[in-house]
């Protein structure tokens, strides 16, 4: 059955209305940007924190439903694993994960041998006897979430799993976490402000901002389509609104975007900066998009350089550009702020459609 969560809850200068659903055997990620509500909703449908209106049910049991109905966290059948672990200090690994069992009744044979098993299946047998502070992140992180699924939860919360980890263990034990979801039968929730994670690890992505959701759909969907700046951001698309009129599209910012389908009313133009070029002149036998523009910022971004460009005096180029260029064309074109350079995109490089 479905977990339906229809969330209300209103604090000073700020009012979270989201409506979730998660199907068993589905991974739904709710990512946006610090203040946008992903913890609170996590916390409501937790228990940890009671809604001020809506409904929250699993199974057709209601589990929040004011002003009549609200199950505290132990009368739920979760499992969470929160950033930072929240592992017990002074017990072993065996105890940890044996901890929620013993919680809802099961006697210290069982539950000890049971938390064996789900530590052999994190690859964590060895490390039973030790205690959290002697873990890695990784380690540690494997733990929890053997804890978490020890009690075999109808519902599994993942709290920013993979924040705490160092960049050269959070590729093991994301594509890790990625299995172990794959084999759970029930239903997860993942609340990240990493795009990466989301992509990786969900089947369905929901982006809220400001208490709202604005986008939702497959990570593919997601990628390619970006409905907010937010998005694309995350992305790492450029994206434009304007008004299309065949194969132009007036943007709504100013400029204008040459497109390769002809289109007509409000759209969105969006394109990857890897697909704009530079060039110290005006380039011959150029695209259909070949503007001339100013260089603001130049800064590392990953491996490349991610270089933001304005349109110059009487340009039509969109504002606020970005481009992504290898260290080698930052000297070769002496690329700093202030520099002028021409700029071009293949009409075929964009993605339109309506807004």
């Amino acid at each position: 059955m479905t977990l339906r969560a229809d969330l209300h809850v209103r604090r000073t200068g700020f009012e979270l209305a989201l409506d979730l659903t998660v199907e068993p055997g589905e991974v739904v990620a709710v990512l946006g940007p610090n203040g946008a509500g992903k913890t609170t909703a996590l916390r409501a449908i937790a228990g940890l924190l009671p809604v001020d209106a809506g409904r929250i049910t699993l199974d057709g049991k209601v589990w929040d439903e004011p002003p009549r109905t609200f199950l505290s966290a132990d009368q739920r059948p979760i499992g969470v694993v929160f950033q930072d672990y929240l592992l017990f200090n002074h017990l072993s690994s065996l105890e940890n994960v044996a901890f929620g069992l013993r919680a809802r009744g099961v006697d210290k044979r069982t539950a000890r041998a049971e938390a064996a098993q789900w530590l052999d299946t994190v690859g964590l047998t060895d490390q039973a006897k030790s205690r959290p502070r002697s873990l890695s992140g990784g380690q540690a992180q494997r733990v929890a979430l053997a804890r978490a699924l020890a009690t075999q939860p109808d519902l599994l919360l993942l709290d920013e799993p993979l924040a705490a980890l160092d960049a050269g263990t959070t590729l093991h034990i994301r594509a890790e976490l990625g299995q172990h979801l794959d084999r759970y039968e029930g239903r997860t929730l993942l609340v990240t402000h990493d795009p990466l994670d989301a992509m990786v690890l969900a089947d369905r992505l929901v982006i809220i901002e400001n208490g709202e959701v604005v986008q939702e759909g497959s990570p593919s969907e997601v990628a390619h389509r970006p409905r907010t700046d937010y998005v694309a951001h995350l992305v790492g698309l450029n994206l434009y609104r304007g008004t299309a009129d065949g194969t132009t599209v007036h943007l709504t910012d100013g400029g204008k975007v040459t497109i390769a389908t002809p289109a007509t009313g409000a759209v969105h133009v969006a394109f990857p900066p890897s697909a704009i070029s530079l060039y110290p002149e005006h380039p011959t036998g150029s695209p259909r998009n070949t503007w001339p523009v100013v260089v603001t910022s130049v800064e590392q971004h990953a491996h490349t350089v991610r270089v933001r460009l304005t349109p110059a005096d009487g340009s039509s180029a969109p504002t606020n550009l970005l481009t992504d260029v290898t260290p080698a064309a930052v000297a070769e074109l002496s690329l700093t702020p202030g520099r002028p350079l021409w700029a071009t995109l293949k009409a075929t490089e964009t993605q339109t459609y309506p807004s």
